[in-house]
């Protein structure tokens, strides 16, 4: 948080002048290549089945490419008084691929237990309604060959394949059955989708899952990827990603509307990157809070297992910081500085391997609980260096997008979804829209 010293900050300043110098003589890349339509959007698109094509090589007999089609930034563990529990169950988890593919593999995570997880069954298919599965769609799962595993606290583990053809846009279901007694303390929390909890025993391929219960958080569940070489867009952020306050099992977070942005506007036959949410609510940039675990360890921290272990992931787009200024002191606030360095952090470890750093403004907040003159002059510095410093790849200025004309410091109001903070349903779709698709190209 802000170091509140005069001379602190100026140290601050010049390594984030130093880290500017370097991180801008990196910035010319070529690009990969062009996908989107140069026209009007492909009518009929977002039904389409738009596969991430598999990948070519030499070495495809003995390796497969993967690309993330959905992912969420695991947390934990939860107050004991509010931690979920099961005891012989399974679970049934669903998700919305942002591509199609044919052949599959899902990523569970064990990483904030203390405890090994242990995992009796796991499946995967195609979710027809509530906890139904499309008939036929059902795959066993398994991990080295075996159906179960045992991840030990702190872990992950990756399925083995399995082959399961879906389009773009498709709702997955993960089933994972939990023998004996589990507590679920590597979760996360804000899933916006009902999941469900079956009634005693495995029912991993069970079509018609027997519902005990429902849940709207996704426990141990951290991606699923397709085989292919289209690539990953991972989106990084807090609540403003996690799409606090958008409609509850209708897919409207600002990724989800680029998803079907990126399908609606892409020639036909090119290989559509995947969209990944790694949004946490709550989490802030710098800072852990340990009262606050469900807010996820800070992006600092974070960043690795959730953007650079992402299958396929070549670009990623940052919009977090603006709960280190609401969480810092209202009259003294952090630094902009701080915040600043911070991103510069991410932009250097994004592109020693490769991947697009793309900045996002901080939206407006006039009028939220946490609004102050000393904070709002804290985010118009932050959002005057993401514009002008020429650090990033390239820029989405989500403030312009979301600000009332005629009062900026404030949302427009028909997108914002109450609190002065968090947008509408319609607020996150014209984040999305303030996406230029080129960069992806």
């Amino acid at each position: 948080m802000a170091t509140g010293q005069a001379g602190g900050n100026h140290v601050v300043r010049d390594v984030v002048h130093d880290t500017v110098r370097d991180v801008v003589r990196d910035r010319e890349r070529p690009r990969r290549r062009t996908f989107l339509r140069q026209g009007a959007a492909l009518a009929g698109a977002l039904g389409a089945a738009v596969l991430c094509p598999p990948f070519r090589g030499a070495a495809a007999a003995t390796r497969e490419a993967w690309c993330a089609t959905w992912g969420t930034a695991p947390a934990g563990p939860p107050p004991s008084a509010s931690t979920l529990g099961f005891a012989d169950q399974t679970l049934r988890l669903v998700v919305r691929a942002s591509i199609g593919g044919s052949r599959v593999r899902v990523r569970l995570s064990n990483e904030m237990g203390s405890a090994p997880l242990r995992i009796g069954a796991a499946g995967i298919g195609v979710r027809a309604s509530g906890a139904n599965l499309v008939a036929g769609s059902a795959r066993a799962l398994t991990f080295n060959g075996r159906a179960g595993v045992a991840i030990p606290a702190g872990s992950p583990a990756v399925s083995d394949p399995v082959d399961l053809a879906f389009p773009a846009q498709a709702d997955l279901a993960i089933s994972l059955y939990l023998p004996g007694t589990v507590a679920a303390t590597t979760t996360h929390d804000l899933a916006l989708q009902t999941g469900y909890v079956s009634s005693t025993g495995n029912h991993v391929t069970t079509p018609a899952l027997p519902v005990a219960r429902s849940i709207a958080s996704w426990p141990f569940l951290g991606e699923v990827d397709v085989a292919g070489a289209g690539g990953t867009i991972v989106a990084f952020g807090d609540s403003l990603t996690d799409g606090a306050r958008s409609t509850g099992n209708a897919n409207r977070r600002w990724p989800d509307w680029l998803a079907r942005r990126l399908l609606a506007e892409s020639l036909p036959g090119s290989a559509i990157p995947g969209v990944v949410n790694r949004g946490i609510s709550g989490n802030s940039l710098l800072n852990d809070y340990a009262n606050a675990w469900l807010a996820g360890h800070d992006g600092l921290e974070r960043f690795d297992r959730d953007v650079l272990a992402t299958a396929g992931v070549r670009w990623l787009v940052v919009l977090i910081g603006i709960n280190d200024i609401c969480y810092s002191p209202s009259s003294d606030p952090i630094p902009p500085e701080d915040i600043t360095g911070g991103y510069l952090q991410l932009i250097a470890r994004a592109r020693a391997r490769g991947v697009d750093a793309i900045g996002a403004t901080l939206p407006p907040f006039e009028g939220h609980v946490y609004y102050t003159a000393a904070r709002e002059s804290v985010r118009q510095h932050v959002n005057a260096w993401i514009r002008n410093a020429g650090a990033w790849d390239a820029v989405v200025d989500v403030e312009r997008a979301l600000r009332d004309p005629s009062r900026p410091a404030r949302l427009l109001p028909a997108y914002d979804s109450g609190d002065h903070l968090h947008p509408s349903d319609a607020g996150y779709a014209a984040m999305a829209q303030a996406v230029p698709l080129g960069i992806f190209g």
